[in-house]
């Protein structure tokens, strides 16, 4: 037998030659045997503490790991390892005396972050997977949403029924669906299968509408975008458009069209009105119509057309000029010089006023010029440089640029009840004016403009409520291509409103509260 030759060692063997030798004559001894191994267990004990007690010892003195991995000196292990951030990133390694970099045994920790919590969404995005229903709209009777299938109209009791007599001027003629081919008409009736649930077209995905829109916009869009047709009525307009009657009766929300409240169906080239409506109630105007975009079944190409809510309350236009008021340039600019009812002041009768108050000029003239609508007061296209797509062009109206006094203004509608203030019909904007090209004509005249519109213009938040506002007709915003290409049409009128602010500093217009 060898000598042990460290003290731990010596110390193991002394006390396994004395253990061993009594714990046989214990083992082999009368006593009790509880006894016995009561005392065997307890020297067990004794030992083996003593034994991780010299391995913990060993293992601090050479430095080495208990465990597996690497290794490191005896030098390197004096130095502390530095201390790991949460975010998984460490400081540059320190310069040791030598010149030389301490390269720290570190193991990288990557932490996954917690997911955060998604944005209050106010109709700009639409969540992954939530799905919305439609309303039935207050002005649809229950009877409209039950069933698999609506069946329209007898064609005979539909050609008795009290139709309106005019469509933005132009007049209505023939019994409903007479003349319309398509899929869906079937010997001049229109056969449409609807669900009885289906996500609507009018997308609210925040507990309210925008501000700027009222219950009473939310209710006509829904039902002029989901509202099921149960006629078609031809009208006699140079726009090409359609008459749409829907099922259901009128209620507080939707006005009568005959038995049935109605929809002006546009053509495609008319899509921008759907962006001026969204417009006008962002400023604060509250002179359009209600209008949606919508996609038919029983129009042949499929294409999604405007449609606006048809509005019997308007009063009735010349042929000619589709207004409601006799006002030609010269006289227009004259009213504008008297400020007619302005401040509750009657006018007189040399002053030529019509019965228009002054400040709907004002509100007109704005709205006009970001959409570049020349429809109304240049119908000549004199204050611009036009193309051949231009209507003035097309109908031959513009040799008469140098008699301006004479050219009688269009599209100057009134209500019947309300003939102080004016609607804006035919809206159709252009996007594609240069700022070189801008018709300035259209504020010819105007030395006040609505505050309002003009706080919200300087306000830096026109981009952000026309997002949220377009976003909630689906159809529309799908046929401009999405965000992207709603943004493009937002930087061309947001430009205009720079100009336009510029104008107003530069001409030293007032800009004045028009509540009237």
């Amino acid at each position: 037998m060898t000598c042990p030759d460290k003290p731990g060692q010596l110390i193991n063997w002394f006390l396994c030659s004395l253990c061993v030798p009594r714990a046989r004559k214990l083992w082999s001894s009368r006593r009790p045997r509880t006894r016995r191994n009561l005392l065997l267990g307890t020297a067990c004990a004794i030992y083996l503490g003593f034994l991780v007690s010299q391995v913990g010892r060993a293992s601090v003195q050479h430095g080495g790991p208990a465990g597996k991995g690497p290794h490191l000196s005896r030098d390197s292990a004096e130095v502390p390892f530095p201390e790991i951030p949460l975010d998984g990133t460490l400081a540059p390694p320190e310069p040791q005396g030598n010149g030389s970099t301490l390269q720290p045994n570190v193991v990288y920790i990557t932490l996954r972050s917690k997911r955060s919590k998604p944005a209050n969404i106010r109709g700009t995005v639409k969540p992954k997977r939530r799905k919305k229903y439609a309303v039935a709209p207050s002005a649809l009777g229950p009877e409209a949403w039950v069933g698999p299938s609506f069946q329209p109209r007898d064609a005979a009791g539909a050609a008795d029924a009290e139709v309106p007599g005019h469509v933005q001027g132009g007049h209505l003629g023939g019994p409903p669906w007479r003349g319309i081919q398509g899929p869906g008409v079937r010997g001049g009736r229109l056969d449409f299968q609807l669900p009885q649930a289906r996500e609507s077209n009018i997308r609210i995905y925040s507990e309210s509408a925008p501000s700027w829109l009222s219950k009473e916009d939310i209710g006509r869009m829904r039902l002029l975008a989901d509202g099921a047709v149960a006629g078609l009525q031809p009208a006699r307009s140079r726009s090409g458009a359609r008459l749409l009657v829907l099922e259901g009766t009128p209620g507080p929300s939707a006005p009568a069209c005959g038995p049935s409240p109605c929809g002006l169906l546009k053509q495609p080239v008319d899509m921008s009105e759907v962006f001026a409506f969204h417009l006008d109630r962002i400023l604060g105007l509250n002179r359009t119509l209600p209008t949606v975009s919508r996609k038919s079944q029983f129009i042949p190409d499929g294409r999604p057309r405007p449609v606006i809510l048809w509005d019997p309350s308007l009063c009735p236009t010349s042929n000619e000029t589709h207004s409601s008021v006799k006002l030609t340039w010269g006289t227009y600019q004259q009213s504008l010089k008297q400020k007619c009812w302005q401040n509750g002041r009657a006018p007189r009768p040399e002053w030529g006023c019509t019965d228009v108050h002054h400040h709907e000029w004002s509100k007109m003239a704005l709205f006009d010029f970001l959409l570049q609508i020349y429809n109304r007061l240049d119908a000549h296209c004199c204050g611009f440089r036009p193309r051949k797509e231009d209507a003035c062009v097309q109908s031959g109206r513009m040799p008469r640029c140098d008699k301006q006094d004479s050219v009688a203004l269009q599209h100057i509608v009134q209500r019947k009840q309300d003939p102080r203030h004016l609607v804006f019909i035919d809206n159709k904007g252009f996007f594609d004016r240069s700022e070189d090209n801008l018709n300035f004509k259209l504020l010819e005249g105007i030395k006040e403009f609505p505050e309002s519109a003009v706080s919200v213009l300087k306000s830096q938040h026109l981009r952000q409520k026309l997002l949220q506002s377009l976003f909630l007709d689906k159809v529309y915003w799908e046929s401009q291509g999405g965000r992207q290409g709603i943004e493009k049409l937002i930087d061309v009128v947001e430009q205009r409103a720079r100009i336009l602010l510029t104008y107003i500093t530069a001409h030293g217009a007032k800009v004045l509260p028009m509540n009237e």
